[in-house]
């Protein structure tokens, strides 16, 4: 099969759909490999590495997608790319579609094969090609909320570990599955006060013994995510329904209840995002301030360590890649459940039901579509 990797055009996206070792493997395996000149470029890695890894170099996007069987990418397509795919290309990367109406339509209008790394599941019912990412964002999101929190940064002006006889910061974490868990540990290791709150019974026990006493661990309730949020210094927003809109857990009467220059990070935001008040913002201008708070709703978080989230992101991302490749994508889909369930379009229609239900397409069953 011919593999394109073409460079990522979102703001500030460095990430890239291979690395000169992940196409290295890719080619031993019998297939072809174009990358768009500069592909890899911003995080060291050049076209001489991806050449010797035995790729060829493209000029332009047009070419890359003109000739691929399959685009392997990071970041949904943006409209100049949906223009330029074609009937039955495979497309693979995030695309999270229920936050997308318009990408939506036009993959459907494109006719092409569209599999999300983020609905593809494993045995144990998690999402393999979601967690490395969820991991660098969760890591992340604390960084970002305790930089937001200087005052030049329109925040409170609070040290997230406070200093000896000076309180330390609260942080309220919605969600403890992969990215609400990373950034408790992050927020825990800067010395924070952190609450973390779930649904998940089995979850929050889970929680209860990993993190002991340094966290307080809380089911939640509608009061108790009121009254956590309304407390807290930074509210991290990590809750997902897989493929589906994220849920709206903190209204914007309560973001008017909490304290000015406190700060709100949306890792939902891909998904729609998890508070009223949050919109989608990019690297190059990341946050907003509504009701006095501090708003980081960034698309593409795990851009910002693009190397790191590449290589982490091909580990997970490799296998199926090369089941895609050496199969087909009938076969492959065919063969693997799991991966099955990350066909999201396929030939116009929506085989992803909470994709479906969000943006009110009708629903075709994934394997029949095939």
């Amino acid at each position: 099969m011919l593999i394109g990797i073409p460079k990522e055009i979102k703001d500030h996206e460095y990430r890239v759909g291979a690395t000169p070792s992940g196409v290295r493997e890719l080619v031993n395996a019998g297939h072809q490999v174009l990358v768009q000149t500069n592909a890899g470029a911003a995080i060291d890695f050049t076209d001489e590495q991806y050449v010797a890894a035995g790729a060829t170099i493209a000029a332009d996007a047009q070419e890359v997608y003109g000739k691929a069987e399959m685009i392997l990418k990071v970041k949904e397509p943006q409209k100049s790319e949906c223009e330029i795919i074609r009937k039955g290309q495979v497309i693979f990367s995030y695309l999270h579609l229920a936050a997308e109406p318009h990408l939506t339509e036009m993959l459907m209008k494109s006719g092409c094969v569209a599999v999300a790394f983020e609905t593809v599941t494993a045995a144990d019912r998690s999402l393999p090609l979601l967690a490395p990412m969820s991991e660098v964002a969760g890591k992340l999101s604390i960084q970002a909320g305790a930089k937001a929190l200087e005052k030049a940064q329109g925040g409170r002006g609070v040290l997230l570990g406070g200093v000896p006889g000076v309180d330390r910061a609260k942080v309220t974490i919605l969600g403890g599955g992969v990215s609400g868990t990373n950034a408790a540990k992050v927020a825990i290791g800067m010395g924070a006060e952190v609450v973390i709150l779930d649904k998940s019974l089995p979850r929050i026990r889970y929680l209860c013994d990993i993190f002991g006493n340094s966290a307080n661990v809380l089911y939640a309730s509608l009061e108790n995510i009121e009254k956590n949020v309304v407390d807290a210094d930074v509210v991290v927003g990590a809750v997902l329904i897989p493929g589906a809109a994220a849920p709206k857990l903190v209204s914007a009467a309560t973001v008017k209840k909490m304290k000015k220059g406190a700060v709100m990070v949306d890792i939902s935001i891909d998904q729609g995002g998890c508070f009223e008040t949050s919109k989608p913002t990019s690297h190059s201008n990341p946050t907003y301030i509504q009701d006095g708070v501090v708003h980081y709703c960034v698309t593409n978080m795990p851009g910002a360590v693009a190397r790191t989230s590449t290589q982490a992101l091909e580990n997970s991302t490799l296998p199926f890649t090369l089941a895609l490749a050496n199969k087909g994508y009938k076969k492959a889909l065919q063969d693997d459940v799991h991966l099955l369930n990350g066909l999201n379009v396929i030939d116009g229609k929506v085989t992803f039901k909470a994709v479906a239900d969000a943006l009110g397409h009708s629903y075709t069953e994934a394997a029949k579509a095939l």
